[in-house]
């Protein structure tokens, strides 16, 4: 158990890193937008996430047409607790942005984790 949480740090600092890898390289390489680069960023991290989690991280055997589909579900569920969190953090109890952003990135990796291990690379029947 602990060695998977480990690789599942390991893994979130890779697909943290392909995102503001890839971001900075567009948009100060390339001169692409801001937001541009950061959403390619984004979609390349999910990428380095799912191949990392699936081989290394759960070692799982599920196909990627159901382990995919249920990461990407897991991955629009994390967006959104994201969003909820910084809205309600910021707009409706006017909290200063880095101490939410600080309660969301905490929240998210817990729930990412329970979700993947325990519906996304489940071992099917």
């Amino acid at each position: 158990m602990i060695a998977r949480l480990l690789r599942y740090a390991v893994s979130g600092g890779a697909s943290a890193l392909t995102h503001f890898g890839v971001g900075l390289a567009l948009a100060e390489g390339l001169r692409v937008r801001p937001v541009a680069a950061s959403t390619t960023g984004f979609l390349a991290s999910i990428l380095v996430s799912y191949v990392l989690q699936h081989a290394w991280v759960f070692r799982s055997t599920t196909g990627h047409a159901v382990a995919g589909s249920r990461f990407l579900t897991v991955t629009a569920a994390a967006f959104a607790l994201n969003t909820v969190v910084l809205w309600v953090g910021t707009e409706a109890m006017h909290t200063p942005y880095p101490i939410v952003q600080a309660v969301a990135l905490v929240a998210i990796p817990v729930l990412n984790y329970r979700l993947n291990s325990r519906w996304t690379f489940r071992p099917q029947p």
